[in-house]
């Protein structure tokens, strides 16, 4: 018998259909449109902060401004004004060549005092004061003043050169100054000048002020003693009237301390040049700690007093060597506004160099002959020369950002006053004359150091969470603790780093060391309790699954005695002080907010990160390998180590590289829990700077378009190059692992 089928077609909506085609076409273009906006956005975020790093590495540029201005021959010093409308120069005839530096304009003054004298020699004694000594032993102070007025919205500048009341180095009147130094600290003008025949004076003048009436002036006059060592060829007074420096032809430096005005000592002589070339030039940086040595042959280099020794007395040490001149220098004109300075030598070259970072950023084109006076201009915009024919060449300066160098910002730099060459963050100081220091390297490693302090804490216990949870826990307690879990991810990091700062890190301190005593106790405590749990029967035990809960008395129990033990220890074996054991025994010191701190509220915030990825990865493996595997005799233990967790280690290895990511763009934990001290120490008890962190702290405070501004963007630049770098490597482990593991 057959039997017949009869098949009904069942006619296609096509209009339906194709409805759905055109909705996938249109969602497959949104997410693509908006994967690139992605994209865009992250390229546009990278391109505004390479705009606004690119100018810290862009050459310093100069530009000679018009044609040279004749001002008189010879001259002994020049000076601009802060505008750099006007400059002056002195001449031995006891004049004040006063040019316009647009070539319109000139006045001269005469040099009041004089009485008939020449003036013999110029030197420049800071805070804009010149000293001028005079062939009839005298030394006169001159302070240039511009008054500065605004007719029809154009600036006006009137020069009002000021004169102080002579000093005289020579009471006969019968030996010319032919060098001078000074200084004018609070108590009084120091003046040290040599006069010819060969002889070193010192004249300190101490001045009194009275409750009533007229103050008192004492002037001391006496002789520094001479030495063998060369004839004098330079001399250099800081601004203190502390220490003198006296250059030879021999190419020494002799230092005299006049901290004692009354008994001046000769302290010290060293070699400053090779070969015994003389010392021709001396002058100090902006701040007159750093002196620039400038020889002969051209060479330029700068000192400062530093500890000798085991913190003996300070001695006269080498810093940095510029490129050298090819003649012999002349002169040398610091910046007022940093630690740059310009020099030159008698074949008519100008150099800029900068004092911290030991380098010659530019050589000043287009002038010709022996420069004899060379100043730096105010605001550090621009250098005049005046040659030995008495024509002053200008030069617009173009160098906002002179203290950015790649050694300065990655590399050790000797700063003023420390012992040695080193690491430093300090962008801000108390003082006009501070010296920035601008290495990232402190800021790097405490990124690192906080980002391992806190995985040391967070990867064991959420990866071993991870696992317990998925191949132990019963699936109802799973199903509560698993949303506790992924819920602590919305606390917000300023709450926590809010309780590390204010409330964990007091904790800490006053329970150190039963916090560390506690992983031991509580691991005994888990040994005593698994031993006891295996002679409870079977009928009495916790279900399966739930046995963790077992655990969280033990924990109570662990803790207090834990912390109780650490009290007695601390009182027997540490002298009842912790802090002062580990600064004495192990060297430690010891910060409130450390890295212990960091490392558990960071922990804390990135611990559920890690966690829900992973256990979603153990989750996600297939059970069949679970079953194949206890079918074969292996355990659930041998099971979740040799199957589940390699076969899941892709996402494992993705979990804990997120959370990694996360703890290296950690702002408000690190700004709030840690002392935000930008050192290099790996010492668990100190604290650190984080580069985010750095960027939150400082670039509301850093003037716009600046180069802190701009070495915060690049700092924000590394921040994303670091954390992209780690996420593409790992991406690429993951592949890796789980072209490894597909096959099973």
């Amino acid at each position: 018998m057959a039997i017949a089928f009869q098949v009904r077609r069942i006619p296609l909506d096509r209009t339906r259909t194709a409805r759905r085609l055109l909705v996938d076409r249109w969602a497959a273009r949104v997410v693509t449109g908006g994967g690139l906006v992605i994209i865009a956005s992250i390229l546009a975020i990278v391109g505004v902060i390479a705009l606004e790093i690119v100018p810290l590495f862009r050459p310093a540029r100069a530009g000679r401004v018009g044609e040279p201005i004749a001002v008189g021959s010879p001259v002994l010093l020049a000076a601009v004004d802060e505008y750099r409308d006007a400059m002056y120069a002195v001449t031995p005839a006891g004049r004040i060549e006063i040019r316009g530096l647009s070539g319109h304009g000139a006045v001269t003054h005469d040099v009041a005092g004089l009485n008939g004298a020449g003036v013999t020699t110029a030197a420049v004694a800071g805070g804009g004061r010149h000293l001028l000594g005079t062939s009839d032993g005298r030394v006169i102070s001159l302070e240039m003043k511009f008054d500065v007025t605004f007719e029809d919205g154009r600036r006006r500048i009137v020069p009002s050169p000021q004169f102080a009341e002579p000093v005289a180095v020579d009471p006969d009147g019968r030996r010319a100054v032919t060098r001078v130094a000074g200084a004018f600290p609070d108590g009084g003008p120091v003046i040290v000048a040599e006069v010819s025949p060969p002889r070193l004076v010192l004249v300190a003048v101490v001045q009194r002020k009275a409750l009533i009436g007229p103050g008192t002036k004492e002037e001391t006059r006496q002789d520094l003693p001479l030495s063998d060592d060369g004839a004098i060829n330079a001399l250099a007074l800081d601004g203190r009237g502390d220490d003198l420096f006296v250059g030879t032809t021999r190419g020494r430096i002799v230092r005299y301390d006049l901290r004692d005005r009354a008994n001046p000592v000769r302290v010290e002589a060293v070699d400053a040049t090779t070969a015994g070339s003389a010392v021709t030039v001396l002058g100090f940086l902006n701040g007159d700690r750093t002196l620039v040595v400038g020889d002969a042959a051209g060479g330029v280099s700068t000192w400062q007093l530093l500890p000798g020794p085991g913190g003996g007395a300070p001695r006269l040490t080498r810093l940095n060597d510029f490129e050298p001149h090819a003649a012999a220098i002349t002169a040398m004109s610091p910046s007022r506004r940093d630690k740059g300075f310009v020099t030159s030598d008698t074949a008519g070259v100008v150099r800029l160099h900068y004092g911290t970072t030991g380098q010659t950023l530019l050589t000043l084109p287009g002038h010709a002959g022996s420069v004899r006076a060379v100043t730096f201009a105010p605001k550090a915009d621009g250098v005049v020369a005046v040659d030995a024919t008495g024509r002053a060449t200008h030069w617009d300066v173009d160098n906002p950002h002179p203290e950015v160098t790649m050694k300065a910002l990655f590399a050790k730099v000797w700063y003023e006053g420390y012992g040695e060459p080193t690491y430093v963050w300090q962008s801000t100081g108390g003082t006009d004359d501070f010296e920035a220091k601008l290495s990232l390297t402190p800021l790097v490693f405490g990124t690192l150091k906080g980002t391992l302090y806190a995985l040391l804490f967070a990867v064991p216990i959420a990866l071993l969470a991870a696992l317990y949870v998925s191949e132990f826990m019963h699936p109802s307690l799973r199903a509560t603790v698993k949303p506790a879990v992924e819920i602590m991810a919305a606390l917000p990091s300023v709450v926590l780093g809010f309780l590390a700062g204010l409330w964990l890190a007091p904790v800490i301190e006053a329970v150190l060391p039963g916090l560390v005593l506690f992983g031991p106790v509580f691991a005994l405590g888990i040994l005593v309790t698994l031993f006891l749990w295996r002679r409870v029967p079977a009928a009495r035990r916790l279900r399966p699954g739930v046995e963790a809960l077992a655990l969280v008395p033990v924990a109570a129990i662990a803790g207090w005695f834990a912390f109780t033990l650490g009290g007695i220890l601390e009182a027997w074996l540490l002298g009842g002080d912790y802090r002062g054991w580990l600064g004495s025994a192990l060297g430690l010191g010891f910060d409130q907010r450390n890295s212990v701190v960091v490392g558990i509220a960071m922990g804390f915030a990135v611990i559920p990160i890690i966690f829900t990825i992973a256990e979603d990865s153990l989750t996600n493996v297939p059970q069949h390998l679970r079953a194949g595997s206890l079918a074969l005799g292996a355990t659930r233990w041998q099971t979740a180590v040799r199957i589940v967790l390699p076969t899941a280690s892709p996402g494992i290895f993705s979990a804990i590289m997120i959370g990694f990511g996360r703890a290296v763009g950690e702002t408000m934990i690190v700004l709030m829990a840690t002392g935000n001290t930008p050192v290099m120490d790996w010492n668990i008890f100190s604290g650190f700077r984080a580069l985010s962190a750095n960027i939150a702290v400082e670039l509301p405070e850093a003037p716009e378009q600046g180069t802190l501004f701009r070495v915060l963007f690049l700092a924000a630049f590394l921040l994303f190059c670091f954390t992209f770098t780690v996420n593409t490597v790992a991406e690429l482990v993951r592949l890796r692992l789980r072209r490894r593991y597909q096959g099973l």
